[in-house]
């Protein structure tokens, strides 16, 4: 069984970036070594700082496409669900 992660990276400054893949810990050290040539080494974003684990890809999917169109403020308050001090989760789970 497959796994694959929706998960938003924040820079110091609190740009979000939304994105999905099937490998967090692979993904998160690309974008901690600057290693994608994206939004996310053009804004550093380079801290885990959600994710959300599904068995399917559409499911990954469609919950990326949900997140990427909500406002700033309901994006927050998700991340604070989980993360309400702002913490590197790759940092604090070892990725």
């Amino acid at each position: 069984m497959n796994t694959y992660f929706v998960y938003i990276l924040a820079s110091d400054t609190w740009t979000l970036y939304v994105w999905v893949t099937n490998n967090l810990e692979r993904r998160f050290f690309e974008h901690k070594n600057s290693l994608i040539e994206w939004f996310t080494k053009k804004y550093w974003c380079k801290k885990l700082i959600y994710f959300e684990e599904f068995n399917e890809i559409e499911q990954a999917i469609n919950r990326e496409k949900q997140l990427k169109n909500r406002n700033r403020s309901k994006k927050e308050n998700l991340i604070k669900t989980i993360n309400p001090w702002r913490k590197d989760l790759g940092i604090e789970f070892n990725i």
